[in-house]
């Protein structure tokens, strides 16, 4: 694992380094630390403000986002998401729509799902309540990663959350009952730019972690991807 700065603490990065990760898919293994500590001196004790982590997915662009927590008595505190450090790593910012989606059944599955340009969107992907195991596939026609896959378990009690850029499909299946999914969107809905593809199109070959038990006849009902699309 490469990281970018200096770490405040040693012990709090092979903490973090340590913790168990679970995910289909491929990291790169890159976790990347800003350059700079915020650092507050308060009646002479000195206070680490929290900062996101963001973990390079085996797609790029693609970025996982986890929590720097701080934990006392109390419990913790953690900053889960900020403007000047998604754009320190060229990621989107502005976010003009937001969407939550509430799962009643484990197995619930939702997807793929994708817009035609010049429609398409940026996601920051959040599992508020439950946990869901979140998939996304490359469709960017000049990309070296076309057609690959990534997958990662996202819950309420982890508070990682899933960037996806634009030009992707997207998708996830609910691993417990009663399970919310808040989206940020990075352009307002347009419908008629709203396309899917099946989610078990074995050009793709997504490995979900179950079978769906709920799924929408629309979702059921999408073609295979057409390699041609204008995607």
């Amino acid at each position: 694992m490469t990281e970018h700065g200096s770490p405040s603490d040693g012990r709090e990065q092979a903490r973090y380094a340590e913790a168990p990760r679970r995910f289909t898919g491929r990291f790169t293994g890159q976790l990347v630390v800003p350059p700079a500590r915020h650092l507050l001196a308060r009646r002479a004790r000195l206070v680490i403000l929290p900062e996101v982590f963001f973990r390079e997915t085996s797609l790029p662009g693609a970025w996982v986002l986890e929590l720097d927590r701080k934990e006392d008595e109390r419990g913790f505190f953690a900053r889960t998401y900020c403007d000047r450090e998604l754009a320190e790593h060229g990621l989107i910012t502005a976010w003009p729509q937001c969407n939550l989606s509430r799962n009643t059944r484990q197995g619930t599955l939702r997807g793929m799902h994708y817009n035609l340009p010049p429609h398409r969107e940026a996601k920051l992907v959040r599992c508020v309540r439950g946990a869901i195991w979140d998939a996304i596939i490359d469709l960017r026609a000049d990309s070296p990663t076309r057609l690959r896959w990534f997958g990662v378990e996202l819950s309420a009690e982890r508070g990682n959350a899933l960037y996806i850029p634009e030009g992707f499909a997207h998708g996830f299946v609910t691993l417990e009952d009663d399970s919310d999914v808040f989206y940020h969107m990075s352009r307002l809905f347009e419908g008629a730019a709203a396309r899917g593809l099946r989610w078990d199109d074995p050009r793709i070959g997504i490995t979900w972690p179950r079978a769906p038990a709920v799924i929408s006849e629309r979702d059921r009902t999408y073609p295979d991807l057409d390699p041609g699309s204008p995607t």
